[in-house]
């Protein structure tokens, strides 16, 4: 390739091309059961064509099949040959998905190796970790074995649901995926039930992955229960945590009392929003009881308040607990870090819905676990793209060069289409400079 001087060089390790060869490695470990002399497309060759078909944006895997016909992708994609959609289904449902989790910790550890974790490093101490969970597929047709079941309008209905750990910062824009569990039938019948076995199983793959990571889990009011709170003491981890007054009266009972003896730490402040300026005040109490159920298990208390300017009164309203001493802390820092917890729903799900990734549609469903393995790689592709957005100039001159993701994509579609590159440093080179690197090929 010759990088044009107009446009910084790929990032080493943390460029496209740099994480799917990363990614190529860790798919090469997959087992593959079929007699391999009779393959026409090998396991990381067919994993690789899937995570392509997400990073183009294709919106189903019957597109993404026609689209290939046009699309140049083996070589940037690092792909000898792409299978059809009925042999992409049929080769992935069923294979041992331990492998793509480990995937996200690789792309973590390329991360540390640059030195690009510190975007995230919150009060010079804590990743903050928000977790939650989400649909991906819903239908009263199709099913598979890892199918949840409910009853809805008369009719029964099979669906998926996967809980996700991110990666997030006040400050940081780009939001970093780290683990991703599948919610499966066994693991109860109401939505709380659900998630929490889920949770549960998510937190100890966390914890394995990163053993010395000084974790700040962040979730909303459903988590602030005991079991749960001993599951995150468990592995280690810190928490701040969601508490509603209706469903933790017991503990907003204390805090009144609290501040009657005035035992309550409080912080006003003035906080520029636009033109305007916004009142707030963080109360903190200390050394609570969660619940009746749980005298013993004490816990710190943080509530933010913003105030209306004309009124006066309370517009908005948050609180928290935490086994976190925040007695000497800015407490409008922690309350923004527990706002934060909201990036996971808008910057991670929301995204992954309605920005080209099509979380929701289903690209082919199995009878096994075809689910599962497309939405981790739906995943993995948010975080390499995530990843160069954060870290990556080359492809952030691109991004500038057309000014919305969208236009990105559609700009890399066209590019593949009709021109012919060795790599993405190339592709992404001549989309920032709108010069091609190579003539269209001929034929």
């Amino acid at each position: 390739m010759t990088q044009s001087p107009s446009v910084p060089r790929p990032r080493r390790g943390l460029s496209a091309d740099s994480l799917l060869a990363t990614l190529r490695r860790r798919f090469e470990s997959v087992a593959d059961s079929r007699r391999q002399a009779s393959c026409d497309y090998s396991m990381a060759d067919t994993l690789m064509s899937a995570l392509a078909m997400f990073l183009t944006k294709s919106p189903s895997m019957l597109a993404f099949e026609d689209q290939t016909q046009d699309l140049r992708i083996e070589k940037p994609f690092q792909i000898q040959g792409v299978p059809s959609d009925t042999q992409m289904r049929t080769i992935l449902d069923g294979i041992d998905v331990e492998p793509l989790n480990e995937a996200f910790a690789d792309l973590f550890w390329e991360l540390q190796r640059g030195r690009e974790l510190k975007q995230w490093l919150f009060d010079d101490q804590y990743y903050l970790i928000a977790i939650d969970g989400s649909g991906q597929f819903c239908s009263d047709k199709v099913s598979c074995q890892q199918c949840m079941v409910r009853v809805k309008g008369g009719k029964q209905q099979y669906y998926h649901q996967v809980v996700a750990a991110v990666l997030v910062h006040p400050l940081t824009r780009q939001v970093i995926p780290m683990a991703v569990e599948p919610i499966l039938r066994g693991d109860g019948q109401n939505k709380n039930d659900c998630e929490r076995n889920a949770t549960s199983r998510l937190l100890k793959r966390l914890r394995k992955q990163h053993p010395k990571l000084k974790m700040l889990i962040l979730e909303d009011g459903l988590a602030s229960n005991g079991p749960h709170i001993a599951d995150l003491q468990s592995h280690n981890m810190h928490f701040l945590l969601g508490a509603k007054p209706g469903d933790h009266q017991y503990l907003f009972e204390q805090v009144v009392e609290a501040m009657g003896r005035d035992d309550c730490r409080c912080e006003s402040l003035e906080v520029a929003n636009g033109k305007k300026k916004i009142t707030t005040e963080n109360h903190y109490v200390a050394d609570l009881s969660l619940n009746k159920s749980h005298r013993d298990l004490r816990i710190n208390f943080l509530q933010h308040y913003e105030f209306d300017d004309n009124s006066g009164e309370v517009a908005k309203r948050f609180s928290w607990v935490t086994d976190l001493d925040l007695s000497k802390n800015s407490l409008d820092l922690y309350q923004r870090a527990g706002r934060c917890r909201w990036r996971v729903e808008n910057e991670t799900f929301n995204t992954l819905k309605n920005q080209g990734y099509h979380l929701e549609h289903n690209y082919g469903h199995g009878s096994k676990n075809l689910a599962t393995v497309l939405v981790l790689l739906t995943f993995l592709a948010f975080l390499v793209d995530q990843i160069q957005e954060a870290c990556c100039g080359l492809f952030n001159a691109a991004m500038k060069r057309v000014r919305r993701r969208v236009r990105l994509w559609e700009s890399l579609r066209s590019h593949l289409r009709h021109f012919e590159f060795a790599s993405f440093a190339d592709l992404y080179t001549a989309i920032a400079t709108g010069r091609l690197t190579k003539p269209p090929p001929v034929g």
